[in-house]
């Protein structure tokens, strides 16, 4: 049955050509962007803008639009610009996947460094950061470009600041996604180095360069291999294992016995991309069923929505999903004929 059409017309203000070329891009691209993202139509002439859709998708676009338009006053829109927009409302950012609507118990969260005030996007964002301030031991676990390291880095970076932890321990499993340490340059620390490059970038976007070297000759900050963690006991900080999905059961059990008084652990992984061995089972796999009902433990599961890159990175990690999905139904069917061709012999 067809959907009725709703429409609105909502007049921006005030009327600045400048400021509405801004809003609408180049070919109007960040109109088609918010269109195509909430499936409804709109149309304008000067500040006064016509929306075509259903009564929910008029409502989202009617306030990013007016959203986007204050924020011409101070900055140019980019289709980023937009995307996060479309974010932070809570909304579906492609057709056909039901809004996400604010609840009231969601908690206005800003996470604040040196170089600027943090806003997570959107309500597992929100909630991730939460758990990571109420709980001891977190884990955030998605795919690509939904912000769990990036964030985890920003809350130990406040934590250090307002002198809650001593120490920042950035860790990350020594597995190669098909390539080979022993080939590249330099001992071991300098092998691993491109494999933490992500959180050096978070760090020096939050922190800046000059300072982030400085903490790191005094120790304050540390990167190391997961390897390089046996052992130790780690009192008064804030430890950030990413890429877990390529520890194995034993090292993850190690990395979590290392935590001790004072100290937080957020843990991140996507266990959409495991590099290790065929046939080696994965720490954060085995963990999730382990320790999920575990309470004083957080878990923030992020999914596509989530994403915060390109546009076009959520739409890959659908297809990927749909692809899954589809192969597994496929297996599982051709395995239930298969069984019932043997039952027939």
């Amino acid at each position: 049955m067809a959907t009725d059409t709703y429409t609105e017309r909502l007049v921006l203000k005030p009327e600045d050509t400048h400021r509405l070329a801004n809003l609408c891009g180049h070919l109007n691209e960040h109109i088609q962007q918010i269109e195509e993202s909430l499936a409804l139509k709109i149309k304008h002439r000067g500040n006064t803008f016509q929306l075509s859709g259903s009564e929910e998708a008029v409502r989202d676009a009617s306030r990013v639009l007016d959203t986007l338009y204050q924020a011409t006053d101070e900055a140019t829109i980019s289709p980023n610009t937009v995307h996060l927009t479309l974010k932070e409302s809570g909304m579906s950012n492609a057709p056909g996947l039901a809004s996400e609507p604010a609840r009231d118990e969601d908690r206005p969260v800003l996470i604040k460094t040196p170089l600027g005030s943090i806003k997570p996007r959107g309500r597992h964002q929100r909630d991730y950061v939460n758990n990571i301030r109420d709980q001891d031991i977190n884990f955030g676990i998605g795919p690509a470009g939904t912000g769990k390291t990036y964030l985890a880095v920003a809350c130990a970076v406040e934590a250090l600041l307002q002198d809650r932890i001593q120490r920042v321990l950035l860790v990350r499993p020594a597995v190669e996604a098909g390539e080979k340490l022993g080939f590249l340059p330099g001992d071991l620390a300098q092998k691993i180095d491109p494999y933490l490059r992500p959180l050096y970038d978070a760090l020096y976007e939050m922190l800046g360069f000059e300072k982030v070297s400085r903490l790191i000759d005094k120790n304050v900050i540390e990167v190391a291999p997961l390897a390089y963690m046996r052992g130790r006991t780690l009192n008064g900080s804030f430890i950030i294992l990413d890429e877990s999905q390529n520890t194995t059961i034993s090292q993850m059990k190690m990395f979590l016995t290392r935590i001790g008084f004072g100290s937080r652990a957020v843990i991140t992984g996507d266990v959409t991309q495991i590099d290790l061995p065929k046939g080696t089972r994965s720490g954060l796999v085995h963990v999730i069923k382990v320790l999920e009902d575990m309470p004083g433990i957080g878990f923030t599961h992020f999914d596509s929505r989530d994403v915060v890159r390109h546009a076009l990175v959520q739409r890959i990690v659908e297809a990927y999903d749909r692809y899954d999905q589809a192969t597994t139904i496929k297996s599982l069917n051709q395995q239930e004929q298969q069984n019932l061709n043997e039952r027939d012999r």
